[in-house]
């Protein structure tokens, strides 16, 4: 069978890894874990590689262990953070590990008969851990010397900002969870974003001082465009897991903007499509008769699927079917509801629409930000109204317009769509 740690390498998974044991310690079963701090109520689509990860680890007959770290949330990381998190209460941290508990079940299998994934929260093994106590079994085998060198710690110091005693202590009690998953668990490898790799270090040195053993780091490459950014990040906000705050429609049209420079990366790194085949859509996104967004559609596909489910990508193709501009299909009341949920929609007052410009009911839609980009929107030919294509700046809608007198579908291009509820 195949070593987890070289197909993760070949799919570009992986950005570095403590030892080169580690392939070989891979081909027997393992405990690998990865932690997740319940700082909002649901994980994004950034989290979603360290999920992929442990789910590779599974299939490869290893056991994934997920932290919801209801400790280390009130605590903050500093690892990519410019300014100390807002402080959060225990009890947003216990709800915000609700709804992270539920995107990690969407993926992994907890209910596996061979190897099923453990969730864990690391508040379970620190609530009546005495501060003075951690200081005395813990602290001591930290030093400070490498502590400041961490780049996550480095970078904050050199800042106005600068970095408090709360958020320094983070890689201690991040290394303290490794040894105790260690202790507890035999968890033997940390899976963390690239970010993560002075926790990580801090985790497998502790292992190393304490308990004389082996312990090893996986970290993989943030994900990020070509461009620089980062993914997960849209105009609207952040790409979220969770259907309650994106809809399975919203997900599935952002993947399916995602450019062509991009595309096959993610499909490596956010799907379990064979390399060959993604290798096979590589090719032909090089030949002249490739249809246009045909690997996007499919990275889109597979990734709402694994996220949503069946039933969230059939809801995703309907809406996205449905509302496409220009479709000769007639619209009516009774479908637009039943694709409301899963599409963005405002409520403007009948004064805001009946016999006003196009124009101006775009910008108080929020479609548009000002009237000059909707007028050229217009002028483009990217407006929509109802599935009918706008061609005049000065175009007036009517009470005729509205769909069961109460209902308009604004469309800004191919992929931006408002349903307008009409206020009686």
């Amino acid at each position: 069978m195949a070593n987890v740690i070289d197909v993760l390498n070949k799919r570009g998974f992986i950005d570095a890894i403590t030892s080169e044991e580690l392939r070989t310690r891979a081909e027997s079963p393992l405990k690998v874990y990865c932690g997740f701090d319940p700082t909002g109520d649901s994980l994004h689509l950034g989290n979603l590689v360290a999920i992929i990860g442990l789910a590779w680890f599974q299939k490869f007959g290893h056991t994934p262990v997920a932290i919801v770290g209801g400790a280390t949330a009130l605590i903050g990381d500093p690892s990519g953070k410019s300014h100390e998190r807002p402080q959060l209460s225990p009890e947003s941290v216990a709800t915000n590990a609700i709804g992270i508990q539920k995107n990690l079940a969407t993926i992994l299998d907890f209910d596996d008969v061979a190897n099923p994934a453990i969730l864990l929260n690391n508040y379970d093994w620190y609530q009546n851990f005495a501060f003075t106590q951690f200081l005395s079994d813990v602290g001591r085998h930290f030093r400070l010397g490498p502590m400041l060198a961490k780049e996550s710690v480095r970078s904050r110091l050199q800042s106005d900002e600068g970095m408090s005693f709360t958020e320094f202590s983070y890689q201690v009690l991040q290394g303290y969870d490794f040894l105790h998953l260690y202790d507890n668990y035999n968890v033997e490898v940390e899976l963390g974003g690239s970010d993560q790799w002075g926790n990580i270090t801090a985790g497998t040195d502790l292992i190393r001082k304490v308990r004389g053993k082996s312990a090893y780091g996986c970290t993989f490459p943030l994900l990020t465009r070509s461009d620089g950014k980062k993914f997960g990040k849209s105009e609207q906000g952040a790409i979220w897991l969770s259907p309650e705050k994106l809809s399975p429609y919203q997900f599935y049209q952002y993947l399916v903007r995602i450019p062509d420079a991009d595309v096959i990366k993610l499909l490596k790194m956010l799907t379990f499509l064979d390399l060959e085949e993604i290798d096979a859509i590589e090719e032909q996104m090089q030949q002249s008769n490739y249809a246009p967004n045909t690997a996007q559609k499919k990275l889109a596909e597979e990734v709402t699927r694994l996220v949503h489910g069946e039933q969230g990508l059939e809801t995703a193709l309907k809406v996205t079917e449905g509302v496409k501009p220009g479709a000769e299909t007639a619209l009516d009341a009774e479908s637009l509801e039943l694709l409301a949920a899963d599409m963005p929609s405002c409520e403007l007052a009948r004064d805001q629409v009946v016999d006003i410009k196009v124009i101006d009911i775009m910008v108080s839609a929020g479609l548009s930000n000002s009237k000059g980009q909707a007028r050229r929107l217009i002028q483009n030919g990217g407006a929509y109204l109802n599935n009918r294509k706008i061609d005049d700046v000065d175009f007036t809608v009517t009470k005729e317009q509205l769909i069961d007198h109460r209902l308009l579908l604004l469309a800004a291009g191919k992929k931006n769509k408002m349903l307008v509820r009409v206020q009686k």
